[in-house]
């Protein structure tokens, strides 16, 4: 594998964003940039990378806040689920109500996540899965090759992404762990939005929330 991993805990919601770079092209793609739009741009001068995409797992503002910025410093492109429009719409009332930031207007997407698609970067691939329920277009990073999902803030150790926000839905998220992160073996490494990594196989056995165990479909 040719992948260089960075992580950095970026907002003031201390959100894991993940720059990758293919070590032979130098090209990045970064997943999440939720602040720090200062310290991800070091990373990639330091580095020599080429920024070409950020990929967001959902849309709500902790997850994107630096991606204006980015975007202004670089060519990327902006990448996202559709069903996550409305959400990302809003996003300046939301900072405004959880921050009292003035954000300024959304930035624009250049092109839609879906349920199956497969992106290369080097000689890497990641399987997309749409898992809603945290929010109606949270998507998953699958890198069957590698043992690894970036999961977003679908599940996290001992816990799973909340769903009192608006498109959020419970049993569906349920559901959605269930058949698109429990499915995949128990040592596969799990990169959740916030907090530490994990694996299925801890998730499986320990999560009070999503164990089959404890949970009825």
């Amino acid at each position: 594998m040719t992948l260089q991993i960075h992580h950095l805990t970026v907002g003031l919601l201390h959100t894991n964003c993940f720059v990758w770079i293919d070590e032979a092209t130098r090209e990045a793609w970064v997943i999440d940039p939720g602040g720090h739009a200062p310290d991800i741009l070091h990373i990639l001068r330091t580095q020599h990378a080429r920024l070409t995409r950020i990929l967001l797992t959902h849309a709500h503002f902790d997850h994107l806040l630096a991606a204006p910025d980015i975007l202004a410093e670089t060519s990327a492109q902006l990448f996202m689920h559709p069903a996550d429009q409305p959400i990302l719409a809003r996003t300046p009332q939301t900072v405004r109500a959880w921050l009292g930031w003035e954000w300024g207007p959304p930035p624009t997407v250049d092109g839609f996540l879906h349920h199956g698609d497969i992106l290369t970067l080097g000689d890497v691939s990641f399987e997309v899965r749409h898992v809603p329920g945290h929010s109606p277009g949270s998507v998953i990073f699958v890198d069957q090759v590698g043992r690894r999902a970036w999961v977003g803030d679908t599940v996290f150790r001992e816990g799973m992404g909340r769903t009192d926000l608006p498109g959020g839905d419970y049993r569906q998220l349920l559901q959605a762990i269930h058949a698109h992160i429990l499915s995949l073996p128990d040592d596969f490494t799990l990169y959740p939005g916030h907090g530490p990594s994990t694996t299925v196989g801890h998730e499986r056995h320990h999560n009070p929330f999503i164990s089959p165990d404890l949970w009825v479909g």
